[in-house]
């Protein structure tokens, strides 16, 4: 089993950056792609980034390329994610999440993540 933990979050203003981390305990995730997703008050979660098992593949919602970068480190069990020129509508709850499926394509679908954090607040003020 893997228990993730999500941290870094913040009160921060537009155009700052932020890095959030995801810490994996228990079984690895070397073999699993990983993926953050957000939920801002009153709206569903929405898919931000996801990241291959190997790290060979990155995909991104329209909403936070160019600004938003992924990566991870399987030796360490740690992904995180790179927020930069964040904007009020980055606003949310940050979560991190592993698929589950071994090898599986990383995607954007929900449904298809076994194992989520409790997430970490991200406040954007303008």
């Amino acid at each position: 089993q893997v228990l993730l933990a999500e941290s870094g979050g913040g009160l921060v203003q537009a155009g700052d950056s932020l890095k959030l981390s995801c810490a994996a305990s228990g079984r690895g995730i070397k073999d699993y792609a990983m993926a953050w997703f957000r939920q801002a008050p009153g709206k569903e979660r929405e898919f931000v980034a996801t990241i291959s098992a190997g790290s060979t593949t990155t995909n991104y919602a329209d909403s936070v390329k160019e600004r938003f970068t992924i990566s991870k480190d399987s030796a360490k069990n740690m992904v995180w994610l790179q927020m930069n020129n964040l904007k009020p509508e980055d606003t949310g709850v940050y979560f991190c999440a592993k698929n589950s499926r071994r090898y599986y394509n990383p995607t954007a679908d929900p449904t298809t993540y076994d194992t989520w954090g409790q997430g970490t607040q991200v406040t954007v003020s303008s």
